[in-house]
């Protein structure tokens, strides 16, 4: 266009110059030119639209990667937090779960005290009733190693008459009888609670059943529960009652 103008100016000063008269063929080669001008001056205006179109398109492109940046940032910046929200919420987990192992740790620590305390225990409470056992052994070997002393030969002696009847529970017996020597603490009885059952009917005169059933329902406070428990009738209780003892 500047070119163009120049040219312009410069066929008008020529003209001047030369007092309208203008050769044919300076006219022709200024017309020439001027086209020529005009055909650049189109060209530099067609290339300047197409570096605008391209310009647009630039800045076009550039404000979508613009978008998609500022996107990819906000979903970065959303996974970043996600993951220091998750790394937040793992490490509290591990930490309540350090401190439930320590817990269950001190609580191991406690029960396995108490089982070494409770087996300590128990071997204890094992050796007292083994030796209780041992000491019951060892007393009822004694006492079934002391034999009952001989009964006296008697000279025989008359059948009872009517008044000499026999208690219940009672086998026939003498009228008259020494006082036995029994396995009793009181001198001349014997001792229900630890008197066996052949003692009972040697010393007492006392039928094996009955003798029996004094030995199942010890131990007697005093003599009366022998009738209390339904063990002698009354009538055999009175014939005995001088010669028996509870004494432990």
């Amino acid at each position: 266009m500047r070119k163009f103008v120049v040219l312009g100016a410069a066929l008008v000063a020529a003209v001047a110059a030369n007092g309208c008269v203008v050769g044919q063929s300076k006219y022709d080669a200024a017309v020439a030119e001027t086209e020529t001008a005009k055909t650049e001056l189109e060209k530099t205006r067609a290339q300047k639209n197409a570096l605008e179109l391209q310009v647009k398109s630039l800045k076009d492109l550039n404000a979508k990667m613009t978008a998609d940046t500022e996107l990819a940032l906000a979903e970065l910046q959303r996974i970043k937090d996600s993951r220091d929200k998750e790394r937040s919420s793992i490490e509290g987990r591990i930490k309540e779960q350090e401190q439930k192992i320590k817990e269950l740790t001190a609580q191991l620590r406690t029960v396995r005290r108490e089982y070494e305390a409770a087996k300590r225990q128990n071997e204890k409470l094992n050796n007292i009733v083994a030796r209780h056992q041992k000491e019951l052994k060892e007393r009822q070997l004694g006492t079934e190693s002391v034999s009952p002393p001989a009964p006296s030969r008697l000279p025989a002696s008359p059948s009872p008459g009517p008044a000499q009847a026999t208690a219940p529970g009672m086998l026939p017996s003498a009228p008259a009888t020494p006082t036995p020597t029994s396995p009793s603490h009181a001198p001349g009885t014997v001792n229900v609670n630890t008197a066996s059952a052949s003692d009972l009917v040697l010393f007492l005169g006392l039928t094996k059943e009955v003798a029996d059933k004094v030995v199942a329902n010890r131990p007697y406070k005093v003599r009366g529960e022998l009738v209390s428990k339904n063990v002698l009738p009354k009538g055999t209780f009175d014939a005995i009652k001088d010669r028996i003892s509870v004494a432990p």
